[in-house]
């Protein structure tokens, strides 16, 4: 039996396109990859029922979901079963035959990753693949968790490139015929920029602002972050059950240090470069290992930039159930700290801060991380760098960042009197994007506070 056609469908007009021309050519080997929630079988629900597919393959379509399939005989069991057969020790030759001696055929295999990614078991399915992609009048098309296609089978070319985010306006249209268009759009765009666009997030929000509205939905998340949409009993209606399958991948359990990785990198709105990810030397053994395994799972991804990054959603659910540990962001901390005191220096000159520039929104989460936790060795470093970020946000146009402003009182507990002068030092050069209301009483503190140290250069600063 087929499964039914997606009752929704927008964003997937180009892949589906580009299906299309590679069965008009003859008998397809497609793989569909991307991360869990891209809409995988949807998509490939769209191609066994469209018209072309039909008229060519008439009822011999089938649609096999993997997900009970743990070994090859079982695997030979689940398609037998969809092509007739009787329940028997092993299906694979006769199947192959059948297949054989038959007429056109097409043969999807959803969630391919479930029966292929057990190291112990991978030489046997890849080889059945292969047989099975040997019948020449045979369509074959498999959908997966990752970026990496099974080997032993020669995919058509030009190969499907993994899945994306859907682009904005088939992420809004995806959004309106579920929970309509009479919302404001501003909260429609905080809601679709809480699920990056990926489509089983976009489903299950969109349902939940159908039932409660934007406003309810923008404030429960708040605390609930992806749990609000993980109820369901499948992966295809709960986003944290697709995550964790991803996250349980035989591909992530082999490389053991990948989901520190994924912690890190849930932090990072920016991503980082290959570069940075060597040159901040973070405390991940084998850190190169782990990004391929994070791209071969497709739980990260390259930007257009080329910086390495996680979708919103796979980032709030790594914060939910890994919290990033203190000793992945200390080098890294260090490492945009010393950009900025470097930037600092020399600024007036031909120096261009590309990198910081680039890393603004990770320095911010990276410091805000820091700063909520005050009980650490490298406070007193998360406060300097925020001050030094404030001062480069300000010399570049940028104006102050919001954590300035929550300094006060992480710095009035401190103690240090160096770390206050500073602090009201910045305050006062900050009137024009922030005017002070009692700039005689401020300056008369950090004037006390220079009695306990000697600072020169401070001083003259707070003078100015």
């Amino acid at each position: 039996m087929l499964p039914s056609e997606p009752k929704i469908f927008h964003g997937r007009e180009v892949e589906l396109s580009d299906i299309l021309k590679l069965f008009k050519e003859g008998n397809p080997r497609i793989a569909i990859l991307g991360t869990g929630g891209m809409g995988k079988t949807s998509l490939a629900r769209v191609v066994v029922h469209h018209q072309e597919v039909v008229v060519k393959y008439e009822k011999h379509r089938f649609f096999v979901a993997c997900d009970s399939a743990t070994s090859k005989v079982e695997l030979a069991g689940l398609i037998g079963t969809h092509l007739g057969f009787k329940p028997g020790t092993d299906l694979m030759q006769p199947i192959v035959q059948h297949l054989t001696m038959g007429p056109p055929c097409l043969l999807i295999l959803d969630n391919f990753e479930t029966v292929w990614e057990p190291l112990d078991s991978r030489g046997d399915i890849e080889e059945f693949l292969s047989l099975l992609s040997d019948v020449e009048h045979l369509g074959l098309i498999i959908t997966m968790r990752g970026a990496e296609r099974p080997a032993k089978v020669h995919w058509t070319r030009p190969f499907l490139p993994s899945l994306k985010p859907l682009e904005q306006i088939a992420a809004e249209q995806t959004f309106f015929d579920i929970a309509e268009d009479n919302h404001n759009p501003d909260e429609v765009k905080k809601v679709l920029s809480l699920t990056d666009n990926m489509p089983l997030a976009i489903n299950l929000i969109a349902n939940l602002v159908d039932l409660e509205g934007c406003s309810n939905v923008l404030t429960r998340w708040e605390e609930d972050k992806t749990a609000l949409i993980s109820e369901g009993y499948d992966k295809r209606s709960n986003l944290d059950l697709s995550i964790s399958l991803s996250l349980s991948s035989p591909r992530i359990q082999s490389v053991p240090h990948s989901q520190e990785l994924l912690s890190l990198l849930s932090i990072l709105p920016d991503g980082l470069s290959d570069i940075e990810l060597v040159q901040s030397r973070i405390a991940i053994d084998n850190i190169l290992t782990c990004k391929a395994a994070l791209l071969r799972t497709a739980l990260a991804y390259y930007d257009e930039h080329k910086r390495l990054k996680v979708l919103a959603p796979i980032r709030e659910y790594m914060h939910k159930t890994q919290p990033t540990q203190a000793y992945l962001i200390q080098p890294l901390l260090k490492h945009f700290h010393e950009l900025l005191q470097l930037y600092l220096k020399y600024h007036g000159t031909q120096m261009f801060p590309a990198t910081l520039v680039q890393n603004l929104a990770n320095i911010q989460s990276i410091l805000r991380n820091r700063l909520e936790q005050q009980d650490h060795s490298d406070l007193k470093d998360s406060i300097y760098c925020t001050l030094h970020l404030n001062i480069f946000s300000e010399l570049s146009g940028r104006g102050t960042i919001p954590l300035f402003h929550q300094l006060h009182n992480v710095i009035a507990h401190s103690g240090d009197h160096r770390l206050q002068a500073h602090f009201i030092t910045d305050l006062i050069g900050s009137w024009r994007h922030s005017p002070l209301s009692n700039p005689e009483t401020v300056a008369t503190e950090a004037l006390e506070h220079f009695k306990h140290f000697d600072d020169p250069d401070l001083k003259c600063r707070l003078y100015i």
